[in-house]
This record gives C-alpha cells, structure tokens and sequence, in this order.
C-alpha cells in the first residue's frame, strides 16, 4: 500500500490539530513549521480536509483551524481513503490482462496480497487519532529523564 506525500502531511496535519483540541484555532504556519510540511502545500490539503468535514477554520487574529469532530471519532483510514481514495484489493494490470499473460503465480500470489490489504485496512480504520496523541503523551512519559535519588 503506497500512501502519498500528500496523505502523510494530510495526517500530520489532523494529528496536530489533534494535540491541540479544546485550545484555540492553530495557525497553517504553526502546523507547517511543528510538523515539517511546506506552507503552501498545507493550505492546499488544510482546504481539502475544510471541504471534506474533517476540519473548520476561523477567520481574523485569533483564527486558524479546528477539527470539526473529537479526534476519536477520526481515524487514519478515513483520511487515507478521503485523499489518495480507496487502496482496496490488488487487480491485474491492463497489459496483463489484455494479453493474457497472468500467471499462475499472481493467481497464487493475488489473495494473499488481498488479504494483506484488508488487515491493513483494518488496523488504519481503526486507529483514532486520539489514540495517536495518547501514543505520543506515553512514550514522552517513557523518555522523560528522572532525577529523582
């Protein structure tokens, strides 16, 4: 399964509004600089998300951008799917399939792959990205030193 550029910062973007719901409207330059995504690509997929219900913005000095729902009721396979659209089954390609030329090897080799997409499927379509900021908050625990004698 290959997920695109714009579906990583995509996902970036919603896991960092994520870590800041209840608080003010975060600013594009915010999440651009904190996650590592160019500002100009990010207004474009920050638009795409507005337009799919997963986010509102407000506008003036105090605007920016909110989930439009809690983050656990938002998961990875939502947004994947929402922007690189549905990464289903594997299929013959046209060539093969005009010539013919399948082997019995991908005949074979097809539903273990296709299994192998449903399991992934099911992991991302399960994981909320309240989960993900859990998962963040627990390993800083882990990591922070103590210095207590």
């Amino acid at each position: 399964m290959n997920v695109s550029q714009k579906c990583q910062y995509a996902l970036r973007a919603i896991f960092e509004l994520s870590k800041h719901e209840g608080q003010k409207p975060l600013k594009a330059g915010q999440m651009a600089e904190t996650q590592g995504i160019p500002a100009r690509f990010l207004e474009v997929i920050l638009n795409e998300l507005k337009q799919g219900g997963f986010i509102v913005s407000r506008r003036g000095a105090e605007g920016g951008y909110l989930l439009a729902r809690p983050p656990g009721s938002i998961t990875m396979g939502e947004i994947i799917q929402f922007i690189d659209g549905s990464f289903g089954p594997l299929k013959a390609t046209e060539d093969e399939t005009a010539s013919g030329s399948r082997g019995t090897a991908d005949a074979v080799l097809e539903p273990v792959w296709n299994q192998a997409v449903r399991a992934a499927s099911a992991i991302l379509d399960r994981t909320t990205f309240a989960s993900l900021v859990e998962e963040e908050r627990q390993q800083a625990t882990k990591q922070a030193v103590n210095y207590t004698i």
